[in-house]
């Protein structure tokens, strides 16, 4: 793909991550929210926000303003009648005027607060449709007691059948071999086209000689004209989209005049013109100059990024985080940074398929200030970008830890019981308290830092080779070089762990999620589907298998529960090179054929009875499988010729109040 990497790519450390040393939760600060479903809401800080200067706090505000003017560009993507039914929905709980504990309220409340997490009707991870647990008899009554100019222009048949038939636009995005891919999944980035017809399109239009390809499809819809003939359909003002990209633009151009330096400068006017015309070789220029920026404290991304909503991996969906560098905790990227050449020249791959010369690698620790897009309510803990492999190559890539998001996850992960219920003994939950903070961030780092922007591809390998895999596999190379490099003593050389066995709080919990625990996310009988989910599972699945012979690791029955344990972790550091050895060729030779085998062998399928175990053993926890966010508020104070004087931050709006205000103001 050409789109490698993910802002989703390192996810978010759910509840079922044990709390660690090194981050002390601040007893005045409540990071709970909400909690409902499988689904926890919390807030994060801004440390050092009242440190900024003027002029950035004026920089990030307006930048806050442009990231959260696309919030209806995700939501619209993520299915054509999503934007009519929030607001039906929306209609009715804000002119409910019975009962607001009657059982059916309650269930519409929830299946709305579901629906604002997911940005539509389909569950954010596993990309099912919600089920609603009211009926289709009370929210009619409701709709039928709105005022007539709230159910004016609306297909109430068609919104009812998108809400109530499961059969109905049942997947947001289907990855289910041998199904044509585009037909059968209800995100609205391509319209009365068939997965045939679009991969014909583009292979036509692709140059496979060209040194520096454009990434096709990233900001366009593909459809039909009244000829039959397959065209695209821009994200661009006068284009689609265009009334939320000119309040986009409006604030970007806002900020441009507080950016830093030139650079900056250069970087938001390159995005607007971007915006303005769609071309995507603008947006190229974007994206080195965006990658090359290294001093500017306050940073953004903004824009149509990431290709996980698309079933083929070529669309990005809307996105934006505004962050500010985290200068004392940086120290640790700006090491992994600084020495990306000796870990491109050390990897356990075939030498011909590493970088002769890592180019422009630049990392950071940063803070977040908004989350906004696909970005949110849930959001990654790592960045690396650009994606295009030749930027990459010729130019480098940034990569960012948002340490402010995994810092509330762990203060709001205390004493969650996870450790005593699924870690093996107290030895290893001794070694997870005292290391996994630091491990698991500095797998984080590696991953983003120097995965993604590792290996090269062959002469003519056309970065899409591995089309619906690509994600998957493209994840799965990135968590297995950081797994890699995480047991070197490298790391104890550079000063970035201070203990030898330290790597290995991250070896057992993460061979731990694959195995098992991650499953809690799965519904009963579903397969595993979503990349990240599919990529740890080929991973501990694959080290399971290779490593029987040899005992490295072991899944044993304790009085009737499922326990890990590893035996060898230096052998499982051997298997997760080996492997780093076969995906990086299989992306440097475009092999979709050894791909798709890896995935459909170990990434795929899952085990009813340990599954079940597994459910059995949470319900006991009462740990949710997924966790987001609510954002800071920030208010602009202005003198009398309309400058911002100052910007207050603030803590307090509740997740309701959030969503029904954005959906009024943006």
């Amino acid at each position: 793909m050409s789109k490698l990497t993910t802002m989703a790519s390192c996810l978010a450390l759910t509840a079922a991550l044990t709390a660690c040393k090194g981050t002390p939760a601040n007893e005045t600060f409540d990071y709970h929210v909400d909690r409902f479903e499988d689904i926890e809401v919390l807030r994060y800080r801004v440390p050092d926000f009242e440190s900024l200067s003027l002029d950035q706090k004026r920089l990030v505000y307006y930048l806050t303003e442009a990231a959260l003017a696309g919030r209806d560009i995700l939501w619209d993507q993520n299915g054509k009648y999503n934007l009519n039914t929030r607001q039906l929905l929306e209609d009715v709980y804000t002119h409910y005027d019975g009962d607001r504990e009657d059982p059916e309220f309650k269930a519409f409340e929830t299946y709305l607060k579901q629906v604002w997490f997911a940005n539509g009707l389909h569950h954010h991870y596993s990309m099912d449709k919600f089920t609603p647990k009211f009926s289709q008899a009370w929210l009619e009554a409701r709709v039928n007691a709105l005022p007539l100019e709230l159910r004016n222009g609306l297909d109430f048949d068609l919104v009812y059948q998108y809400i109530f038939d499961p059969a109905f636009m049942a997947k947001r995005v289907n990855q289910a071999a041998g199904e044509d891919l585009i037909v059968t999944s209800a995100m609205n980035m391509y319209d009365r086209v068939t997965q045939k017809q679009v991969e014909d399109y583009y292979a036509a239009l692709k140059d496979t000689t060209d040194l520096t390809p454009v990434s096709y499809g990233l900001n366009t819809r593909v459809t039909v004209d009244a000829n039959g003939n397959v065209i695209e359909q821009q994200y661009k003002i006068g284009g689609l989209y265009s009334d939320k990209i000119e309040r986009i633009v409006e604030n970007l151009e806002k900020a441009s005049r507080y950016a830093e330096n030139d650079v900056q400068k250069k970087t938001i006017d390159q995005l607007v013109e971007y915006y303005r015309t769609g071309d995507l070789r603008t947006f190229d220029e974007y994206s080195i100059t965006w990658a090359g920026d290294t001093l500017s404290r306050v940073d953004f991304i903004n824009g149509f990024i990431e290709s996980y909503g698309d079933p083929l991996g070529m669309t990005g969906s809307w996105e934006s985080i505004v962050n500010f560098k985290n200068n004392e905790a940086s120290e640790r990227t700006e090491t992994l940074s600084a020495n990306a050449q000796w870990f491109e020249d050390h990897s356990p791959v075939d030498p011909k398929y590493r970088k002769p010369e890592v180019k422009g690698v630049s990392a950071k620790v940063i803070t977040a200030a908004i989350l906004a897009g696909d970005a949110y309510p849930a959001t990654p803990i790592g960045i690396n970008l650009p994606n295009a492999n030749w930027i990459r190559a010729q130019h480098g890539s940034k990569s960012v830890t948002i340490e402010n998001i995994t810092q509330a996850y762990d203060a709001a992960s205390h004493g969650n019981g996870f450790n005593e219920e699924f870690v093996h003994d107290e030895a290893t939950r001794k070694l997870l308290d005292d290391y996994l903070f630091i491990t698991d961030n500095l797998h984080t780092d590696l991953h983003e830092c120097l995965g993604h922007g590792s290996g090269r591809l062959m002469p003519g390998v056309d970065p899409d080779a591995l089309k619906a895999h690509g994600s998957t596999l493209e994840e799965t190379r990135a968590d297995l070089f950081a797994l890699y490099y995480l047991a070197d003593p490298k790391l104890i050389e550079l000063g970035l762990l201070d203990n030898p066995d330290a790597y290995k709080a991250e070896y057992y919990k993460y061979m731990l999620n694959g195995l098992m625990t991650q499953l809690q996310r799965i519904e009963p009988g579903k397969d595993i589907e979503e990349a990240h989910m599919r990529n740890r599972a080929l991973i501990a699945r694959w080290a399971m298998e290779h490593g029987a012979a040899d005992n490295v690791l072991e899944m044993v029955k304790e009085n009737g529960k499922t326990q890990l344990i590893i035996n060898d972790y230096g052998k499982l550091r051997e298997l997760f090179g080996r492997l780093l050895g076969e995906i990086q060729r299989i992306k440097s030779e475009g092999d979709y054929a050894a791909g798709e085998a890896l995935v459909e062998q170990y990434a795929v399928k899952v085990d009813p009875e340990l599954h079940r175990e597994i459910l059995e053993r949470y319900s006991t926890l009462s740990i949710p499988p997924y966790r987001g966010f609510v954002n800071p508020v920030y208010t602009a104070e202005f003198d009398a010729d309309g400058n911002i004087t100052d910007v207050k931050v603030d803590y307090t709006e509740g997740y309701v109040d959030q969503m029904l205000r954005y959906s009024s103001q943006y």
